[in-house]
């Protein structure tokens, strides 16, 4: 798709039936000086009406676009639904329960404007319980960490991206979260500005510490995938090598201590040297395996992730 807009707004929805037409109308308000822009609402499989609400909106205004996913999926596909259809140069994403404000959206653009491809929101004030607020708080400190991004809040949905930067990167699992360590690998830019959080007016949160498996799980993924996606064979290879030098070296020991010192040939140490020897080859032989895996991925990118169902105001 070709940009032609220069505002794109991508909002995911998911049983948020209360809040969608208010968020609307503040949408309006906040993106009235901009002319050329758009508002993308992705049902991601919503048990409530969600979507007719989203619809009529839509058949309202023809510069929102409804689509309704087959199924839940999540939000990170449901995200990635948004950015394959959004025409904008800038692609903004938020949340629709009202807790990221839509005021700060020409505040994010403004610092995109200074040269930057990412400007991620931080909700330096949370108004959520310190239930959430300690985990989250400890999470944005790991990553940070692991990515090697200096963010506050990597969890805050409300940010800005140069569409020639998101549209790129391909997004499973709960990766929305890690945008910003993508971007920065594909030689993004990053800028972080304060955003204003409200409480939840309306419907019910949809994360809990449930998901912080996932979220590891999918931390230790963007680690590998940042460090060594063009080139798995480095790491497995490496461990590969280093368990098989360690075989040598307990074979070199056990040969010299049997003609040197005259010790027994029969050793628990043989059983360890077997080991080391057989798993160092199957590592070997792993990252062969990721290298032809990576190649087979990066030759076959026109699968989507999603399935739509209704698509109201498809250009």
């Amino acid at each position: 798709m070709t940009n032609k807009l220069y505002l794109s707004v991508v909002i995911p929805v998911y049983n948020e039936k209360d809040s969608i037409r208010l968020l609307y109308e503040k949408l309006k308000s906040s993106l009235s000086n901009f002319k050329d822009y758009e508002i993308i609402f992705i049902d991601d499989g919503s048990k409530d009406n969600s979507f007719e609400v989203i619809k009529q909106i839509a058949i309202n205004d023809k510069r929102v676009k409804a689509i309704q996913l087959k199924k839940n999926f999540g939000q990170t596909i449901a995200i990635s639904a948004g950015f394959d259809h959004a025409g904008g140069k800038v692609i903004v994403t938020m949340d629709a329960d009202l807790q990221n404000d839509p005021e700060d959206i020409p505040k994010l653009i403004t610092k995109l404007e200074e040269g930057y491809d990412v400007v991620s929101g931080w909700r330096k004030t949370r108004k959520d319980p310190l239930s959430k607020r300690m985990p989250s708080r400890v999470a944005n400190k790991i990553i940070s960490l692991v990515t090697g991004i200096k963010l506050h809040d990597f969890g805050c949905t409300l940010k800005a991206y140069r569409s020639e930067i998101i549209k790129n990167l391909k997004l499973y699992g709960e990766m929305h979260r890690f945008l910003p360590a993508y971007a920065q690998w594909a030689g993004a830019k990053i800028a972080e500005v304060e955003v204003k959080h409200h409480p939840r007016s309306y419907g019910q949160t949809k994360y809990g510490l449930a998901r912080t498996p996932s979220v590891i799980i999918d931390l230790i993924t963007t680690k590998f995938l940042i460090a060594f996606s063009t080139k798995p064979s480095h790491i497995f290879g490496a461990l590969g090598l280093i368990l098989i030098l360690t075989a040598m070296l307990l074979s070199l020991f056990i040969t010299i201590r049997k003609f040197c010192f005259g010790g027994e040939w029969v050793s628990p140490l043989i059983f360890i040297i077997t080991i080391c020897f057989i798993t160092g080859i199957q590592f070997i032989l792993m990252g062969l395996l990721g290298e032809i895996s990576i190649r087979t991925y990066h030759e076959s990118q026109n699968k989507s992730p999603y399935l739509i169902s209704q698509f109201i105001n498809k250009d």
